[in-house]
């Protein structure tokens, strides 16, 4: 018998004392072996590698008042945070289910949802996306909960290869599943001026959406480039260049993220999505459910505030929240990330 030597792996090295690069951090990335590294990052205010932090746990099963039973719906699975503690109150009665568009990380939530003991017997994890939600309640009925955290998740801002985040280089993707549909560069290439500063005025609010729009369609009318997140922000200080220089980098930090942000609503049909989601949740609440709804910028705010006040006047929900619930000053200071959050909900009232 031959004795077969394995060879050595060498663990990545990085320069300096920390790791930068996303790949480089293979602790972070690993929490169940590395949990003390793990726990030492977030304890910083920052959010490890790969994971995500959910936002307002407190708050939302402090609305639900989620009883062992009873049947839900989280409409985001994410990275399962909030879908965990849903279970905890369940029980192990009822039943809850898990929406995601992400193959790539609902996968990996899915695994590790059950190695904590939650198979399918209690939790279904469904790859579609909650603009389905009809289809959903075909097979399940009627929820008595609903929860929709709308904000992207960590695991894909973070990871360069998804495209993101202008923070990063990598590729110009921005879908939140890569397998449909086309990338954001793609999306770019064959765009109008006037509808890409439609999309960033509308998406994102974005000031500088003329000279923005402008920038982008001369560089690829002329046989530019922008495949990467890079090229994009460049493109993005390149229109910027006109402003003083006090206040440039600031405005060029602000505008990355607004026109970020305006791609991948775009590209991901969000708002068409929500619109869908906020016409069929009266229809799949069961008498007294109550649903939650998690903004991170006012366009989805203003689509879910207008919704709630509609159904409400109709006496379709028999009340709503009066204004927004926003996460505590703490929980701002140890997760950056949740200080754009908007928390609204709706209670469906009984047949």
């Amino acid at each position: 018998m031959e004795n077969q030597e394995k060879k050595h792996k060498r663990r990545i090295r990085y320069s300096g004392a920390y790791p930068k690069n996303y790949k480089e951090k293979y602790k972070e990335l690993n929490p169940e072996k590395y949990a003390d590294t793990v726990s030492r990052v977030i304890e910083k205010g920052s959010t490890p590698a790969g994971m995500h932090i959910s936002i307002c746990v407190k708050e939302i099963l402090d609305f639900l008042q989620i009883k062992p039973g009873q049947t839900g719906l989280d409409a985001t699975l994410g990275y399962g945070g909030h879908t965990q503690e849903m279970l905890k109150c369940l029980q192990s009665k009822g039943h809850l289910y898990a929406l995601d568009v992400d193959p790539i990380e609902s996968a990996k939530t899915k695994e590790r949802l059950e190695k904590l003991g939650y198979g399918e017997d209690i939790l279904t994890i469904r790859l579609q996306n909650f603009a389905d939600i009809d289809l959903v309640a075909r097979d399940a009925g009627r929820f008595d909960f609903i929860l929709a955290d709308l904000g992207v998740s960590s695991m894909q801002i973070d990871n360069p290869d998804r495209g993101f985040s202008y923070k990063t280089e990598g590729p110009l993707d921005l879908r939140m599943n890569p397998q449909k549909g086309i990338s954001a560069a793609q999306r770019l290439k064959n765009i109008f001026r006037e509808e890409l500063m439609g999309m960033l005025q509308e998406n994102s609010d974005e000031p500088y959406a003329k000279e923005i729009s402008q920038e982008i369609v001369s560089r690829l009318k002329k046989g530019g480039h922008i495949e990467t997140t890079g090229e994009l922000r460049q493109a993005i200080e390149d229109a910027l260049s006109f402003l003083p220089a006090p206040e440039r980098k600031e405005a060029v930090k602000k505008s990355c993220q607004r026109t970020f942000q305006a791609l991948r609503i775009d590209v991901n049909s969000e708002f068409e999505a929500l619109y869908a989601l906020m016409e069929k949740l009266p229809q799949v609440l069961a008498p007294n459910g109550r649903a939650a709804i998690l903004t991170f910028h006012s366009g989805e705010d203003r689509i879910v505030k207008k919704s709630f006040k509609q159904f409400y006047k109709e006496g379709i929900y028999s009340e709503i929240s009066d204004e927004v619930i926003r996460p505590s000053a703490e929980e701002c200071a140890r997760n950056s990330r949740a200080r754009s959050t908007k928390m609204r909900w709706a209670i469906r009232a009984a047949d």
